[in-house]
């Protein structure tokens, strides 16, 4: 198959391009520099520049593809809600070339987005058009889409890892660093769930050759890590103390994450693994987070 990927060379875009490449695909990718061109050249797919701030620059190149992989997201959280508002234009864009065809459209959305309210993980089944995260505005094009032909499969994201890089965790560790002191809230019950990046981009290519119209699947491998566990881990790496901190203190030490420091975001991946024997296998994210390189902050 002929695929198209936009963020390409990002952290896990640029391992589903070599997923898709070793399984026998042809990839186009989305770019925005000549360096990263070069790196998805020397790989063996096709490079295509352009910008998710304007999409109609380079829509055609998707006309001859057979499948669109959407993993580029603008990880600017000063910026949340109006990068959250740009994913949903670009899902918009990339799905009018779309439109009377039975290709695949994989979009990505957070776990969080299968959370209902009951105090149970999320899961595939449950989506709230209402929800207040921001991050639902992709999901909501994707049904808009959806309901008009377009063969739509979600692929929602936990706190993805490996040594290098742990989703939002990767902004608290250093913020960790600068307070002298790895914080969480009350007694850091709330947990998040998580996966290995490699299983993460694994996921995609199954969901692109066995997944479902409609369907939304949970990258999950560890479905909850408390905050407790995250914060001690984090504390051992740097050399500072853990503190617990009262709900009314997040505002001041965590500034923007406090929106998030406090969340419970556990969410299931059981029926995702069953549907497409995802056999996740990768390191889990407190052993990344014991292996990572602590010094590379200074």
């Amino acid at each position: 198959m002929r695929i198209f990927v936009t963020g390409a060379t990002g952290f896990i875009g640029s391992r589903v391009v070599s997923n898709l490449l070793a399984g026998g695909h042809q990839v186009t990718g989305l770019v925005r520099s000549d360096k990263a061109a070069s790196k998805l050249t020397d790989a063996g797919a096709t490079a295509q520049f352009g910008s998710l701030e304007d999409p109609q620059s380079w829509l055609r190149a998707i006309e001859n593809c057979d499948a669109v992989i959407h993993t580029a997201f603008d990880h600017d959280f000063n910026h949340f809600v109006a990068n959250c508002e740009k994913d949903r234009r670009v899902i918009a864009a990339i799905g009018s070339v779309l439109k009377g065809s039975q290709r695949p459209f994989i979009i990505t959305s957070g776990t969080a987005m299968g959370d209902d309210d009951s105090g149970q993980p999320a899961r595939e089944q449950n989506f709230n058009p209402a929800h207040p995260n921001p991050r639902v505005a992709s999901e909501l094009e994707g049904q808009i889409l959806l309901e008009q032909g377009i063969d739509v499969r979600v692929v929602r994201l936990p706190q993805v890892h490996n040594t290098e890089r742990q989703g939002l965790i990767s902004y608290y560790i250093p913020q960790a660093k600068e307070k002298g002191v790895a914080a969480y809230i009350n007694e850091g019950r709330n947990a998040w769930c998580a996966a290995n990046v490699d299983d993460v981009a694994n996921l995609y290519v199954k969901v692109l050759e066995h997944g479902e119209s409609g369907k939304r699947y949970h990258a999950v491998a560890e479905e909850s890590i408390s905050s407790r566990q995250i914060a001690d881990v984090v504390a051992k790496g740097l050399g500072v103390p853990t503190a617990s901190l009262k709900q009314e203190q997040a505002a001041e030490h965590f500034g923007w994450f406090a929106a998030f420091a406090s969340m419970d975001l556990r969410a299931s991946g059981e029926w995702t693994r069953q549907q497409l024997n995802w056999q996740p296998n990768g390191a889990g994210l407190l052993d990344d987070l014991r292996n990572m390189d602590y010094s590379a902050l200074a």
